[in-house]
Parts: structure tokens; sequence; C-alpha cells
């Protein structure tokens, strides 16, 4: 069996000339800063479900505006992939919302919460051992008892 398939191989490369044409070529004020997460491509290569992600504001407006301004432009940019790319045929793109990167983010912040008042509370409890709360037994002190 071998080792990458052809269509990994197709979807890296579109991903990779996607990412450069939509930065570079695509004119519309509209379009926030986009960066192609990803790309799949079908078996029979007719199609590329293009995943994008957005850097600065998230709000489903802003989000349903991009996905429509690369809509608009699928064309466009496959035009200028044939150009780029030897391919007999070059797959419709379908652009998709990637909300596994902010997902990844607000989980990440989560746990940097818990994990920081995790610590203050074993830092209290350190604070408290050290003020004397902890019961003293008498046996570590050097003396020995009958």
């Amino acid at each position: 069996m071998r080792e990458f398939k052809r269509t990994d191989r197709v979807a890296d490369q579109l991903q990779k000339e996607l990412a450069v044409l939509i930065q570079r070529e695509v004119k519309d004020p509209r379009l926030g800063m986009v960066t192609v997460s990803g790309v799949e491509v079908s078996r029979d290569l007719g199609y590329a479900d293009v995943h994008v992600t957005l850097l600065g504001e998230q709000s489903p407006e802003r989000i349903k505006e991009n996905l429509a301004v690369l809509k608009r432009a699928a064309g466009f940019l496959r035009s200028q992939i044939a150009r780029r790319i030897k391919l007999r045929h070059v797959p419709e793109l379908r652009f998709h919302y990637d909300e596994s990167v902010v997902r990844g983010q607000r989980l990440s912040s989560l746990i940097d919460e818990a994990v920081a008042s995790d610590r203050g509370e074993t830092d209290e409890a350190a604070d408290d051992d050290a003020s004397g709360a902890a019961p003293h037994d008498g046996a570590s002190d050097g003396h020995e008892r009958d």
C-alpha cells in the first residue's frame, strides 16, 4: 500500500495554493484575515471541502459574511489553481468555517484557569502548614522517649 494517497497530496497542494491566493489575490475589503486550516478532497477529486478560520472577530455575522465572499470568489480561485497545479479536473471548492481552533483556545484557557485555581488552593494549604497549623507528634524532634 502506498504511504500517501493521491487525494491527500492534492489536498495538501490545494491548501498551500489557496492560502497564498486568498491572501494575495482576493481583493474584497469585507474579507478578514482568513487562514486555510485544512482541505479534504473527495475520492473522485470532484469536490474540495476547504476549512477556514478567521483571526480577530468571531461573530456569527462576520463568519457568514467571510464565507459568502469566499463562495463568490470560488470560481476565480479555481481558475487560478488550474493555472498553478497540473490537474485534469480542478475540484469544486466548498468553504466551511473551522471552529476547532477557537474551541481549542477556549479549552486551553479553561485548563489554565483550572490549574491556576488549583495552585492557589495548594499554596494556601502550604501556607497553613508553614504557620504551625500542622500537628506535631514530637517523634522527629531528636529526643527519644521511653
